[in-house]
């Protein structure tokens, strides 16, 4: 449902895109994450039709962004990082107009208005003009006229920036039941964003996808090492146990009370350890694998482009 091929983007000398080429199917949530600066809001102004690329082309539920721009429109909800509204209209008035200039009529337009207004949390402001609101409830507004038209594909730059932590999480959970029919991309450099909303994410810095890819394939990718974390009873078997290992397993770190093997996969591992276990007579109190968060794997991906460009 959004497809995007080859896609460049230059202003003047500063190459902001470069040959980016990525999908969304109809029921995924991507996340489209890097550093500010990386041409995150460029993809999506040019997915959205505010801006033409420089070269190479996206289809929105199957329209070209360049050729068909009208039907890209009314199959798309955009929310761009500053949402467009109009400070003296209130909020129904807002919705009313930009539903209306979607081409939504009579029972339909009510039936929306209404879907918009419990959904988005807006019932307490909902006569109330937009300039009089504080920034959570006029991203609120932003996401509402996004969705109002009930489009198959959104895209979504940063939908989380200025709600509090309760307004976050009901976002989410939105955002997280739009997908059920709909195809969704969104933006943040906020990598938690990333981990609660979605498990698929592209990758992207200066101007380049950089990687894309399940969030699971991604660490893996970037860690194929496992770290087996072993605690043992009594504590003293730790030292028998690295002994009887390291002919076994090169990599044996001692962490406290614990020790920590590094190997390429932990379930022939656990049942060694296992086994040894029961014959020295000791307890396992703990065996976990430890796995890299986003925020390592994210900065890994960023260190290893840097170190190519050089």
């Amino acid at each position: 449902m959004i497809e995007v091929r080859s896609l460049c983007m230059s202003y003047g000398n500063v190459q902001a895109v470069q040959n980016c080429t990525f999908t969304v199917n109809k029921g995924e949530i991507v996340g489209l994450v890097g550093p500010n600066g990386a041409g995150k809001s460029t993809i999506m102004k040019i997915l959205a039709t505010q801006i033409y690329p420089t070269s190479g082309t996206a289809k929105i539920n199957g329209f070209d962004i360049e050729k068909e721009p009208l039907y890209v429109r009314q199959n798309l909800g955009f929310l761009p990082e500053q949402a467009p509204l109009y400070d003296e209209m209130e909020v129904r008035e807002y919705l009313n107009f930009t539903a209306r200039s979607r081409g939504l009529r009579g029972e339909r337009l009510t039936q929306r208005l209404k879907w918009i207004c419990e959904n988005c949390g807006l019932c307490q402001v909902w006569c109330r003009p937009i300039g009089e609101l504080s920034k959570g409830y006029r991203q609120r507004v932003g996401l509402a006229q996004a969705l109002v038209h009930d489009p198959p594909v959104l895209i979504l730059d940063e939908p989380t920036s200025g709600l509090d932590p309760l307004q976050i999480m009901e976002i989410r959970e939105l955002i997280r039941n739009l997908s059920k029919d709909k195809a969704i991309l969104f933006s943040s450099h906020i990598l938690q964003e990333i981990v609660a909303v979605t498990d698929r994410a592209v990758v992207i810095n200066g101007g380049e996808i950089t990687a894309d890819g399940h969030l699971e394939e991604l660490s893996s990718r970037v860690f194929p090492e496992r770290r087996l974390r072993v605690v043992l009873s009594p504590s003293q078997g730790i030292d028998e146990m690295e002994r009887i290992l390291q002919g076994l397993y090169k990599k044996i770190e001692i962490d406290g009370q614990a020790f920590v093997i590094i190997c390429k996969e932990s379930l022939p591992v656990k049942e060694q350890i296992a086994k040894l276990a029961l014959e020295k007579s000791l307890k396992i109190l703990e065996m976990t694998e430890e796995k890299a968060d986003l925020e390592e794997v994210f900065s890994a991906l960023l260190h290893n482009r840097r170190e190519n460009s050089n």
